[in-house]
């Protein structure tokens, strides 16, 4: 306003300097002049600024607006506002889109924004990892033209994809299963939610053949043992001792059995779960491992030749009683799958990167290559026919492999079938206590 004001005195102040000039001249002549320079004047002035608004308007983002007097002035300062306003704006938008994009990439979950025709805008890291593309290259292409399976394509195309997520095994990823979802986005967009769920689908299936194994072990045990009481009972009065004693013998047998199974899944059970770690107790490998050999002699019954090897100190930091039941399990396979005749020994010693090695070699069966990364599988067997008949529940290698890594041990097994094995656990040098 007050501009506005300034020019309309500045034209009256002009119109009166004019009508003086033009009275001082003479006659309408000189007036005429004296208006038409006037209009002139601002005719010009007015071009000159429009002229700096266009320049203004050309100029790089950022730069300052034209100073002037007058209405040009105030509007000049009016866009200038303007622009801090719009740029303040600007600034606040793109930190909230940074914002946006440093919470969609710390999602646990791969994200995808595809526009109406389907062409993937942006993706996280997660969602190139778990579908094997790469934003760099796969930005702006329609997803069907990378993700060709059949029943992904008619997921985005059935119009209740808002309901239970599709799960998808993709050829640009093998061995892998995803879990997406799709859900409306802004504008006619689409947001893709990928996880990568196949860790969970094997625990499923784990769980589930744990189930059916278990079921499997405890029912033949089981059954024969009920066969034997119910034989034993309905031919009390005419059964002779003996015969009694060897029903209830093989009951007890199999009671047996069932009991080492049981207390072979507790065991298992309390090192998988969030148990506190191992005590950081001194043990005294030497006296452990002598005991080992007497429970294996004791099993053995003189049908093996044991020895025990020791060489360098045999101190170590850790709980005793896991460490004992992973040393003796060793020990007790070996017993179980080596003929009668064959030798086993038992040795410690300090390897070259000065940690400590315990080691189970034997000359029995052996184990041929295909089966030697599953053998610490909870149930799995090589030959189950034969380790039923040896009294092995199936269990002791997955409980080895807890046990040594609650102890930061790793477990190697070099075998040759025919020919026998060697399994041993490796401690690396700050579980040893060296006196």
């Amino acid at each position: 306003m007050n501009a506005a004001l300034a020019e309309l005195l500045t034209a009256a102040a002009l119109a009166a300097l004019g009508a003086i000039i033009g009275y001082s001249l003479g006659g309408v002549r000189g007036m005429e002049l004296m208006l038409f320079g006037i209009v002139a004047f601002f005719f010009a002035r007015q071009l000159w600024m429009a002229l700096k608004l266009i320049r203004w308007t050309t100029a790089p983002l950022g730069t300052p607006t034209p100073s002037a007097r007058g209405v040009w002035g105030a509007v000049f300062e009016a866009l200038h506002r303007r622009g801090r306003l719009s740029a303040a704006a600007r600034d606040q938008a793109t930190e909230e889109l940074v914002r946006f994009r440093r919470a969609a990439e710390a999602l646990p979950d791969g994200v995808l924004i595809l526009d109406g025709h389907r062409a993937i805008e942006w993706m996280n890291m997660h969602a190139e990892a778990c579908l094997g593309l790469k934003a760099a290259v796969d930005t702006g292409s329609r997803v069907t033209n990378l993700l060709r399976e059949p029943e992904f394509l008619d997921y985005l195309d059935s119009p209740d994809h808002r309901g239970a997520p599709l799960e998808l095994a993709t050829q640009r990823n093998p061995g892998r299963t995803l879990q997406i979802q799709a859900a409306p986005f802004a504008a006619g967009r689409t947001l893709l939610l990928v996880r990568d769920v196949t860790q969970l689908q094997k625990l499923a299936t784990m769980r589930r053949d744990f189930v059916a194994n278990v079921s499997h072990e405890l029912k033949t045990p089981l059954t024969v043992t009920l066969g034997f009481v119910e034989t034993a009972l309905d031919a009390l009065p005419d059964t002779p001792p003996e015969e009694l004693a060897h029903y209830l013998q093989t009951a007890a047998e199999q009671a047996r059995r069932m009991q080492q199974l049981i207390e072979d899944l507790l065991t298992l059970s309390s090192l998988e779960t969030d148990s506190p770690p191992p005590l950081e107790e001194p043990v005294d490998g030497a006296a452990l491992m002598a005991e080992v050999r007497q429970e294996a002699t004791a099993l053995s019954a003189g049908r093996h030749r044991i020895t025990l090897e020791i060489d360098g100190p045999a101190k170590l930091l850790g709980s005793t009683r896991e460490l004992h039941s992973a040393f003796a399990n060793l020990a007790i396979n070996a017993v179980r799958y080596t003929p009668d005749g064959g030798e086993i020994t038992l040795r410690w010693h300090i390897d070259a990167s000065g940690g400590g090695r315990y080691s189970v070699r034997d000359t029995g069966i052996g184990i041929a290559p295909q089966h030697l990364s599953r053998l610490t599988e909870r149930f799995y067997r090589v030959d189950r026919g034969r380790s039923r008949d040896a009294g092995g529940t199936g269990l002791g290698l997955a409980i080895v492999k807890h046990v040594l890594e609650r102890h930061q041990a790793v477990l190697q097994v070099d075998s040759e079938s025919g020919v026998g094995s060697t399994f041993s656990a490796v401690f690396p040098p700050h579980r040893l206590q060296i006196s």
